[in-house]
């Protein structure tokens, strides 16, 4: 119990001292007090308190400077790294097309609907832009991959338009899922030409609806692509389940 106790007072110490940056609203790049400072504001020994700091370190919320100038400070976890460690988490659950499409049906045909007449023409031409990578259907599978993960890069510039930080994050890591899951299962393979053409229509639509400003169209082209991408992706998900019980 003793050794259980030592062990988790790192811990501790590293929520409390992160609570101690939320309340005195601290912000990237602030410098953190000295080592002395926070034995003495914590109560702790110096080995904890090391031990503390290299736990938010780890964590990507502290940054640790040496040389003129240096010390300690608030460090903003990026989204890259944020979307690594959380992936990390389902590393071993084993999830399926179903799982990622039931989300993805529920929440992003709300973001294109808010997105509606919102967006800057730079960035609807970034989304055609993306369309026109995929504008005739694949001549190798190599060529499959790389579409697919072109067509999901799509979802993931309207989820970064975002105002809703949280919404935004989720359908990232989402869209990041899936392009993991469609190469490491190769559920590019054979491929499939409905899945590109229909994409490829109901995105064209999309951006239509989203340049003029139509939210009612835009959540219904949204939810009908979800809806076709979600059972086309079952049927490869099935078939390369069913290669891998012939090989």
């Amino acid at each position: 119990m003793r050794a259980e106790t030592r062990l988790s007072r790192p811990v501790q110490v590293a929520e409390a001292i992160k609570e101690w940056v939320v309340e005195h609203g601290m912000r990237p790049g602030d410098r953190l007090p000295g080592e002395a400072e926070l034995i003495e504001r914590f109560g702790m020994a110096k080995g904890t308190i090391r031990e503390a700091m290299r736990i938010l370190e780890a964590q990507g919320l502290v940054k640790t400077r040496t040389g003129p100038g240096g010390g300690t400070f608030v460090h903003e976890v990026s989204r890259q790294r944020a979307k690594a460690l959380l992936g990390n988490y389902f590393y071993f659950k084993n999830l399926t097309i179903d799982d990622i499409y039931r989300l993805r049906r529920a929440l992003e045909p709300e973001l294109v609907a808010s997105l509606a007449g919102k967006m800057s023409e730079d960035v609807l031409a970034q989304l055609e832009a993306t369309i026109g990578e995929y504008s005739e259907p694949s001549k190798s599978i190599e060529e499959e991959r790389e579409q697919h993960i072109a067509s999901l890069r799509f979802h993931a510039i309207l989820a970064e338009q975002s105002d809703n930080p949280l919404l935004s994050f989720i359908i990232d890591f989402m869209v990041n899922l899936l392009s993991d899951l469609t190469v490491y299962r190769r559920l590019y393979s054979p491929p499939n030409v409905e899945l590109w053409a229909k994409g490829r229509d109901y995105q064209q639509r999309l951006v239509t609806a989203l340049r003029e400003g139509e939210r009612g169209a835009a959540r219904a082209i949204m939810k009908a692509h979800m809806e076709t991408a979600w059972s086309l992706m079952l049927g490869q998900e099935a078939e390369m389940e069913r290669r891998f019980i012939t090989e």
